[in-house]
C-alpha cells in the first residue's frame, strides 16, 4: 500500500482506506460490494441500488407537493412549460381563484415550474397583495380595504376605518388600512375585494358588501375623448360625474378619428423615424414619471445598442397623490398604445411589457380587451405586448424594480452601474418609459413639437398633467402650463380652496417631494425649479393642506408610508424610515438624530425610495419649525 501524501496524509491513513471510507459515506449502499485496493475492481452496487438513487435524486428535497394540490395548481394555470418570469401571473391566479395564497398550492406551484420553494415563498410574501396561509386556515370571504393615504385620511379614512367593522357586523368580512390606491380626487377611497367605492361612507361600503359586488364594473367603449381638447383645462369630471368605470375610446371610434395613421406612416416608410426622434427633442418632452429625463435623448441612447431590444412601459403609479395615469387611461388608451408602437418603430424594439398596478383593475380589463382588439386587426406590424400584473408594491414604480418583478422576482431594486438602457429586462437594452410620457407622442409628432412647447408660465415650456387633491373645491387632474404656480392652479384650475379652508402649505411632488408653506406657493412648478428649495415635481402629484391640517402630520403620514413599502433591501432605508416614523410622533421632535438619519439614509440608500424619504422631515424642520419646537 501506498502511504497518503499531502493533504490527505493528514488524516494518517492508508489511501485504500480512506477511499473506502468516502465511498460509504457517498454511497452506502455500494458498501455490501467488495473493494480492494485496486480502483478496478471498485464496484458501485447493483443496477436496482443505481436505480434507487437516481429516483430519490428525482424528488425535491424537503416538503412533497400534496397530488390534490398539484391538480388545482395544473386546472389554473395548465400543464405547462412554465416560464420562470411568470411567477406572479401564477401566483395571481392562485390568490384569484381561492382568495389567498395555501402553502400547500405554494409547494406545487414550485414543482410545476421545477424551481426552488423558496424562490416561490419569498416571491409571494415580498407583494402586499398576496396572502399566505399556512395548514388550513381560510381567508375571509370579502376583504375591503380602506385607503389611508394623506388625502383619504385627510377626508375622514381612519374615522371610517374604525366604524366599518361594527357596522358591516360579519366575522367573514375583513377591513383593512391600505395605502395610496390611485383615488386621491376620490376622497375617501375604498375597495371592496376588486370593486372601487370613491367618496367612501359605511352606507356606501356596507351596501357594496351586502350585494357582494366584489367586482369591477365593465365599461364601455364608445366614448370620444381628446386629450388635446383639454389643454388648460381640468381633465377629470366633477364629483357628481365620477364614474368608477367610464367610457373610453375603443379601437374603432379611435381608428375613425385618425389613429394609428402615424404607426402605420412609420411601418411604411411614409414617416421618417429620424424625424420623429427630432419632434420629441423639439418639444422638450421629458420623463413624466418623475424623473424628468428628456424623451428624445433616451431614445436616442437605446436606439444605438444591439438587438433584440425591449421596453418596458410603467404604470405602477404608487405615488400617494397620483392619478394621472388612470385618469387618461381608463379614458384613452389607444393613444397611449401608439405612443407605444411608434417608439418601438423609432428603436428598434422586439417585445413590449406594459407592466401595470394591481389596484387599477378595469385598467386592467381595458387593456387586455383593447390588445387584444389590436392584435386581431393590427394597423402595423406590432412587437410582441405583454400585459404584467404588479401585486401591491410601491418600490416596483422605480425602474429596475419593476423590471425585477416583470421577471417574475422580488421588487427590489438593481445596483448601477450598469443601467437598463445596456442592461435590463431579462440582460438586453431597455427603453423604459412611463404611460403619459408615450401618451404624447402621438400629439407631439401630429400638431408638431411646438403644440406641445408653446405652453408655459414663468419661462417654463410644456404641458402638465398635475394631480390635485386635498383642500380644494375641485380636486381631479388638471392639464396646465409647465411652470404654474400653486395659487394659480388652485384659484383657475380648482375652483379655489374648499369651503372653510385657507391655504396652509402644500406637496408638490406626492410623498417624496417635500412641504412647501402658503407663503412659497407662488414658485414655477416644473422640473429643477423647486429643487433649491429642498423640493421636487416628481409626478406632479400636488396634495393641498388647509389652516387646520399641520404638516407634521403629513410628513409623518409619508414616513409610515415609506417604512411600509420599504423594499427591505437596503438598512439605511429599512431601518431609517422606521425609525423615523417612531421618532416624529414626538411632540417634539429629536431634530439632531432624525438629522444623523436622514444623512445615512440619502447617502447610503440604494434607490430614490430611501434617498427622499428625509424630504417631508427636512421641509418641516425648516418651513415650520413652531409645530416641532
Amino acid at each position: 500500500m501506498v502511504q497518503c501524501r499531502d493533504s490527505i496524509g493528514r488524516f494518517g491513513v492508508h489511501a485504500p482506506i480512506l477511499w473506502r471510507k468516502l465511498h460509504g459515506y457517498l454511497y452506502p449502499d455500494a458498501m455490501t460490494q467488495t473493494i480492494v485496493s485496486s480502483p478496478a475492481a471498485v464496484s458501485l452496487g447493483t443496477v436496482e441500488d443505481m436505480r434507487k438513487r437516481i429516483r430519490s435524486k428525482s424528488k425535491l428535497k424537503g416538503r412533497q407537493p400534496e397530488d390534490t394540490a398539484v391538480l388545482e395548481v395544473q386546472a389554473l394555470i395548465g400543464q405547462g412549460p412554465h416560464p420562470r418570469e411568470l411567477l406572479i401571473e401564477y401566483l395571481h391566479k392562485l390568490n384569484d381563484h381561492f382568495r389567498c395564497l395555501h402553502d400547500r398550492h405554494l409547494v406545487a406551484l414550485a414543482k410545476q415550474m421545477r424551481i426552488g420553494m423558496v424562490e416561490v415563498f419569498e416571491v409571494a410574501t415580498f407583494y402586499h397583495h398576496f396572502e399566505v396561509l399556512r395548514g388550513d386556515e381560510q381567508p375571509a370571504a370579502m376583504t375591503v380595504r380602506v385607503c389611508d393615504g394623506l388625502s383619504c385620511e385627510m377626508a375622514g379614512a381612519q374615522d371610517l376605518l374604525a366604524r366599518l367593522p361594527a357596522i358591516l357586523g360579519r366575522d367573514d368580512v375583513r377591513v383593512i388600512p391600505a395605502p395610496c390606491i390611485g383615488r386621491c380626487e376620490q376622497a375617501p377611497a375604498a375597495v371592496v375585494d376588486q370593486n372601487p367605492v370613491p367618496f367612501a361612507t359605511p352606507e356606501r361600503v356596507a351596501a357594496a358588501v351586502q350585494t357582494w359586488a366584489g367586482k369591477h364594473p365593465a365599461a364601455a367603449k364608445d366614448a370620444s375623448f381628446d386629450a388635446a381638447a383639454h389643454c388648460e383645462k381640468p381633465v377629470s369630471p366633477a364629483h357628481a360625474d365620477v364614474q368608477v368605470a367610464p367610457a373610453y375610446v375603443g379601437l374603432q371610434v379611435y381608428l375613425a378619428q385618425g389613429g394609428y395613421q402615424l404607426a402605420a406612416a412609420l411601418a411604411q416608410g411614409k414617416q421618417d423615424g429620424e424625424s420623429v426622434v427630432k419632434a420629441m427633442e423639439d418639444s422638450g418632452l421629458r420623463g413624466l414619471g418623475g424623473a424628468g429625463f428628456p424623451a428624445g435623448r433616451k431614445w436616442r441612447i437605446v436606439r444605438d445598442q444591439p438587438a433584440p431590444k425591449l421596453m418596458a412601459v410603467n404604470i405602477d403609479e404608487g405615488e400617494p397623490g397620483t392619478f394621472k395615469d388612470r385618469t387618461y387611461l381608463e379614458r384613452d388608451p389607444h393613444r397611449f398604445l401608439e405612443g407605444m408602437l411608434v417608439a418601438a418603430q423609432v428603436v428598434g424594439i422586439d417585445a413590449c411589457y406594459i407592466y401595470l398596478r394591481d389596484e387599477y383593475h378595469g385598467c386592467r380589463a381595458i387593456l387586455e380587451q383593447e390588445i387584444a382588439a389590436l392584435q386581431a386587426n393590427p394597423p402595423c406590424p406590432l412587437p410582441t405586448i405583454y400585459l404584467r400584473r404588479g401585486a401591491g408594491a410601491y418600490i416596483c414604480g422605480e425602474e429596475s424594480a419593476m423590471i425585477e418583478s416583470i421577471e417574475g422576482k422580488r421588487g427590489e431594486p438593481r445596483m448601477r452601474p450598469p443601467y437598463i438602457a445596456q442592461v435590463g429586462l431579462f440582460g438586453r437594452p431597455t427603453l423604459e418609459h412611463n404611460f403619459e410620457t408615450l401618451y404624447w407622442v402621438r400629439d407631439i409628432v401630429q400638431k408638431g413639437p411646438q403644440w406641445f412647447s408653446s405652453f408655459g408660465r414663468n419661462g417654463r415650456k410644456g404641458l402638465r398633467s398635475f394631480s390635485v387633491s386635498g383642500r380644494v373645491k375641485y380636486p381631479g387632474v388638471k392639464l396646465a402650463p409647465a411652470g404654474i404656480s400653486l395659487r394659480e392652479l388652485v384659484d383657475e384650475y380648482c375652483g379655489g380652496m374648499a369651503q372653510g379652508h385657507s391655504l396652509y402649505a402644500y406637496l408638490p411632488g406626492g410623498a417624496s417631494g417635500g412641504i412647501l408653506p402658503a407663503s412659497m406657493a407662488d414658485i414655477a412648478l416644473d422640473f429643477d425649479t423647486l429643487q433649491p428649495h429642498g423640493c421636487f415635481i416628481g409626478s406632479a402629484a400636488v396634495i393641498v393642506l388647509g389652516h387646520q391640517d399641520k404638516a407634521r402630520d403629513a410628513a409623518l403620514n409619508m414616513m409610515r408610508f415609506f417604512s411600509h413599502e420599504s423594499c427591505g433591501q437596503c438598512t439605511p432605508c429599512r431601518v431609517g424610515t422606521d425609525k423615523a416614523a417612531t421618532l416624529m410622533q414626538a411632540a417634539h421632535w429629536d431634530h439632531q438624530t432624525l438629522e444623523d438619519l436622514n444623512v445615512v439614509m440619502t447617502d447610503a440608500s440604494i434607490c430614490g425610495l430611501g434617498q427622499a424619504a428625509p424630504n417631508p422631515v427636512r421641509c418641516v424642520q425648516k418651513y415650520f419649525p413652531q409645530e416641532v419646537a
